[in-house]
């Protein structure tokens, strides 16, 4: 089986209904390594259901579609695909509960060639049940490693956000734990390469890894907390572009530039001295 350009287009992906509260966006925030101390009083709003905080990138995990180029009819080799890059839009802050819908649909499928795979670029649209208004907008690319020259119309990629070339103007190094996986894994993608060691040996790695989502929302945390002050309405936006996977326990040091209202980005580990995140881009206001 193989893509079909037009079929995947018009794929018809199922709407998601999800209702979620406070216990979700704590143990969302547990999972990316907030509450490690109990005396921070900056983190502890995201931790506590008194007076609480959703940390801006928990849009990614609220109407999860879950796994549609596996469980649909996509022609997508789903075994060699690899998240490429994310980017998330807030039209409106977070609520600490409510129920969403969420629309995915495949925007894009770019062939590289035989032997060089395609991209495939997928939209998902979340917006408040009750009052219809738009909450997010998520693109994601896919890289399918295994489903290059089935016949889609050539053309370029997207480029990538370029990164200045100064010194960054700010850096924020976050741990993350050990047990980071296993809790993160809670709160949308139970793909048990984050959870069992012998699946993660079978595809390559020594040991679990760290969902790629979770490196992106630490990187948001970083951003939080360095540029805007813990207030989650200030972080419109954030995308980046995985490089390399992250493993519990790790140190990741998100390092920063800020022009004005964009912030570019690139997180890095710093036990293994490579990059996770790189071609970062994020919007805050004030």
């Amino acid at each position: 089986m193989a893509i079909v350009y037009e079929k995947l287009l018009a794929l018809k992906i199922p709407t998601v209904e999800h209702a979620y509260g406070s216990k979700d966006c704590i143990l969302y925030a547990l999972g990316l390594g907030l509450g490690h101390d109990p005396m921070n009083e900056d983190e502890l709003p995201f931790v506590y259901e008194k007076n609480l905080k959703v940390l801006p990138t928990m849009a990614v995990v609220i109407g999860y579609p879950g796994f549609w180029a596996r469980d649909l009819d996509t022609g997508i080799d789903w075994v060699k695909v690899v998240h490429g890059e994310h980017s998330m839009v807030l039209h409106k802050p977070l609520s600490p509960s409510g129920t969403v819908i969420s629309r995915t649909r495949v925007l894009d499928v770019v062939d590289k060639g035989a032997g060089k795979g395609a991209i495939v670029y997928s939209e998902r649209l979340i917006e408040d049940k009750k009052s219809g208004e738009l909450i997010s907008t998520i693109v994601q690319t896919t890289f399918c490693r295994g489903d290059g020259g089935f016949g889609g119309p050539p053309r370029e990629t997207r480029p990538a956000h370029p990164l200045p070339e100064r010194a960054p103007d700010k850096v924020c190094d976050l741990n993350t734990r050990p047990e980071a996986a296993l809790i993160y894994r809670l709160s949308a993608d139970p793909n048990p390469l984050h959870a069992d060691p012998a699946v993660a040996k079978a595809a390559g790695f020594p040991r679990p890894i760290l969902h790629g989502l979770a490196t992106f929302g630490v990187a948001g945390h970083a951003i939080l907390k360095s540029l805007c002050g813990y207030d989650p309405s200030r972080l419109t936006s954030i995308a980046g572009r995985f490089s390399a996977p992250v493993f519990p326990g790790e140190t990741i040091r998100t390092e920063m530039w800020r022009d004005g209202g964009v912030v570019s980005f690139r997180a890095r580990v710093m036990e293994r001295d490579v990059l996770a995140i790189n071609n970062g881009r994020a919007e805050i206001k004030g």
